[in-house]
């Protein structure tokens, strides 16, 4: 090993906290490349495996009821490779000491053999006997989440009729990794329930024998997905056609594109912050290392070492803690990664997880780490090569600070020695503070980003269950029916107030721009659910213009006094022209609002709701809950703790569970920065410090001089951070916003606080670290430097 190699490891050795440090800021950013894109891989190769073996349908085309023999014109059309006709209807189920019924969908099963499309995976129990008809297969996390087992019987109200049904097994399905209860957007696996049936039993029990409600469709690679969603349209159209959609609209596989979609965002952009951060770090503790070892620089090149050689000394110092903080973060990555990937396997109900590491991620990883600490080492190598043996060994000449700015005589006479020490360092070196100043800020700004983002997605939960939405439960019908329904509703004892609302399914359209989702129809005035300017007012909803959310809006590329055009997938499904009338701030889902009326007469049905919006009287919730399960028309009914508390669960466990994760990380990353920027202010004044103890000074005054500069510097970083999050924490929004759920870009006072406080906290331990450090310092050995 040469000279230098061992200096090397000398020098790596005696700033092994600083070298520490600055590797975990290092691996953290390359253990969150590496886990986001390794997530990204699995969760995209599990999906496509499990949506291959079970033959997901690409095309699903709903109807009223048309005829078996249509399912041999919809094979004909070109690029469907296989067609499959089943039952696909609502039902309730009733379970002892469940005051509510909880919505079903059931979904038929062929009679003979397996599915050619969407198909089951079979977890406990055995498939279904077409001989028995009041077999089932249920949902797996619905079984789990209510405790029930194959040969368990549940009561069931399907067409208006209750039926006694029998679980031979519990089933997981790619077409439910996503299962939410109708008309809410999140998930709740003890809430909604899918039951499949034989197809005849189904179909009997539906009015449909000889008949399908919906076409599963797959489709050869070289298909025209928009030839064959309009082919089909058109021959569905008679009976009733829903309008077919390709498998990217279907609700469970945009949820968890969407899931993907995200972690794929915030692989690209949150890592390199990190890098950033430490390439920054790396080019402060270099560059003072290399002004530190000036005489032993030009000792090198006196002995022969040229410049080239003890230039690349220096990188290779840069390029170890580099590749070694790689080294761990991909290491980290893994272990992250795998942890992860079995939590989303539970999450999304996934019957396997294929791990896969994305082999790009190592290298991306350690290119982006080498290539950082690259740019902090090279800036420094300039210095290097400037230097000649007889100026580096010669010590640097003392600063002039004969222009420096001085005490007052008032000034001096209010501040001690120590305190004028602190100050006049900081102002006699204020690129050293500067440093340390934007070092803090950037910790500070990780921690304020992530805190807002933490408080918003709580301002999200809050403000759509609380300031949007007003009611206490929803009922929602079969079928559309007339809003004398209303009267049966107000009656109800302990029924306070009741709004109609009424839910039309349409595609929207601006150009090339497209989105398949429903039109709400409301009251003029609504009360109970309402749209929200961003302003904080409620909307008034017009009969001459449609309201879109902000995601919608933004989706579709249009603002107040554009047009748009609606494709109403129901009834007589018209086509409507509607100018945009406003634009309301929602944070969950893409809804878009039109004056009930209005609809109504739009689609030629009026006076027709779908469902209502109640304000109870929860002291008599019991009775109420009864009253609607006695009534015939009704599909479901929601209560609204209960959505709000399965949206908690999704942030808190679902897609908002990786926040939680960065702000952990962010609070790494500030204590490093912060307790490097106190070891690099400690190795610079070393010396200095022995000669302050050698004259008279105590551990106590000698310590303050050092850990008030850092304290200073800390102070006046805070605020800097500050603004620096403020801006930050818009990206961090944008990132973890989706069609889905909208992150809303807030001020939050706490997250500053708590912000402030950790960086404060940080500071406090970092000082008492460095303390000890003071506490032990070898005064000869500080002492002995060559003049």
């Amino acid at each position: 090993m040469s000279a230098l190699n061992h200096k090397l490891g000398r020098d790596l050795w005696r700033m092994k906290g600083q070298a520490a440090a600055i590797g975990a800021v290092i691996a953290v950013g390359v253990l969150m490349l590496v886990m986001m894109q390794g997530l990204v891989s699995t969760l995209s190769e599990t999906r496509d495996a499990y949506y291959a073996r079970y033959r997901l349908a690409d095309v699903f085309a709903p109807a009223k009821r048309a005829p078996d023999r249509v399912l041999a014109d919809l094979a004909n059309i070109p690029g469907v490779a296989s067609v499959q006709g089943r039952v696909n209807a609502g039902a309730l189920i009733d379970l002892p000491g469940v005051a509510l019924p909880l919505p079903a969908q059931a979904v038929s099963l062929p009679d003979y053999g397996a599915p050619a499309l969407n198909n089951v995976y079979l977890t406990e129990g055995r498939q279904l006997d077409s001989g028995h008809g009041d077999e089932i297969l249920l949902l797996e996390g619905f079984a789990k989440a209510r405790n029930l087992h194959p040969g368990d019987t549940i009561t069931a109200t399907m067409n208006g009729a209750r039926r006694s049904l029998r679980i031979v097994g519990l089933a997981q399905s790619p077409e439910f990794l996503f299962a939410a209860p109708p008309g809410e957007m999140m998930p709740d696996d003890s809430r909604f329930a899918v039951i499949w049936m034989s197809n005849s039993a189904l179909a009997a029990a539906f009015d449909l024998t000889g008949s399908f409600n919906e076409a599963l469709m797959s489709v050869s690679r070289d298909a025209l997905m928009p030839q064959v969603l309009a082919r089909a349209d058109a021959l569905l159209a008679p009976y009733g056609g829903l309008g077919a959609y390709a498998r990217a609209d279907q609700t469970s596989n945009r949820y968890i594109t969407e899931e993907i979609g995200g972690l794929r965002a915030s692989a690209v952009g949150v890592p390199p912050i990190f890098l950033g951060v430490a390439a920054f770090l790396l080019y402060i503790v270099v560059s003072r290392m290399v002004q530190a070892e000036r005489e032993q620089i030009g000792l090198m090149m006196a002995f022969g070492y040229s410049s080239r050689e003890v230039g690349l000394y220096y990188l290779k110092f840069t390029l170890l803690i580099a590749v070694g903080g790689a080294l761990l973060g991909c290491l980290g990555g893994v272990m992250a990664g795998r942890g992860m990937a079995a939590y989303y396997q539970h999450y999304f109900k996934f019957p396997f997880i294929v791990f896969r590491v994305d082999p790009g991620s190592f290298i991306l990883g350690f290119l982006i780490s080498v290539a950082s600490a690259s740019v902090g080492g090279a800036l420094v190598l300039r210095r290097v090569f400037a230097l000649t043996p007889a100026v580096a060994m010669r010590a640097p000449a003392p600063a002039d600070y004969s222009r420096a700015a001085g005490f007052g005589r008032r000034l001096k006479a209010s501040l001690d020695q120590p305190t004028r020490m602190v100050i006049r360092n900081m102002t006699r070196a204020p690129g050293r503070a500067l440093g340390g100043v934007i070092g803090i800020a950037a910790g500070m700004a990780l921690s304020v980003a992530m805190l807002t983002v933490l408080a918003a997605f709580n301002t999200a939960i809050k403000q759509s269950y609380s300031v949007i939405d007003r009611s206490d439960a929803s009922v929602s019908f079969d079928n559309p029916v007339s809003d004398s329904m209303l009267y049966n509703l107000q009656s109800i004892d302990g029924v306070l107030a009741v709004e109609p609302f009424r839910s039309v399914p349409v595609v929207l359209r601006n150009g090339r721009e497209s989105y398949r989702g429903a039109i709400e129809g409301l009251i003029a005035q609504p009360q109970l659910y309402r749209a929200m300017a961003k302003d904080g007012r409620a909307i008034r909803l017009r009969s001459d213009g449609i309201i879109l959310g902000t995601a919608l809006a933004e989706k579709l590329g249009v603002k107040p006094g554009d047009s748009i055009k609606a494709e109403v997938r129901d009834g007589r499904r018209p086509v409507l022209n509607l100018p945009v009338a406003g634009v309301a701030d929602t944070l969950l889902g893409s809804p878009s609002y039109l004056e009930i009326g209005a609809l109504g007469r739009a689609l030629g049905e009026p006076r027709q709701m779908s469902g209502a919006y109640l304000k109870i009287d929860t002291a008599k919730s019991a009775a109420i809950y009864v009253t609607l399960k006695k009534m015939p028309a009704v599909a479901g009914v929601s209560l609204k703790k209960d959505a709000r508390a399965a949206f908690q669960k999704v942030m808190d466990q679902g897609a908002g569970a990786m926040r939680y994760i960065m702000v952990l990380i962010t609070g790494v990353i500030t204590f490093g920065i912060v307790y490097n920027s106190a070891r690099i202010a400690f190795a610079e004044r070393a010396r200095d410090l022995a000669s302050l103890r050698v004259l008279g000074l105590t551990r106590g005054e000698t310590a303050f001089i050092l850990l008030g500069e850092l304290a200073v510097v800390t102070l006046i970083a805070i605020p800097v951070g500050a603004g620096l999050g403020y801006y930050l924490s818009f990206a961090m929004s944008a990132g973890f916003s989706s069609d889905l759920y909208r992150v809303p870009a807030m001020f939050s006072p706490p997250s500053y606080g708590t912000a402030a406080l950790a960086i404060l906290i940080a500071s406090v331990l970092s000082g008492w670290l460095v303390k000890r450090d003071i506490d032990r310092l070898d005064l000869v050995s500080a002492l002995k430097t060559r003049e």
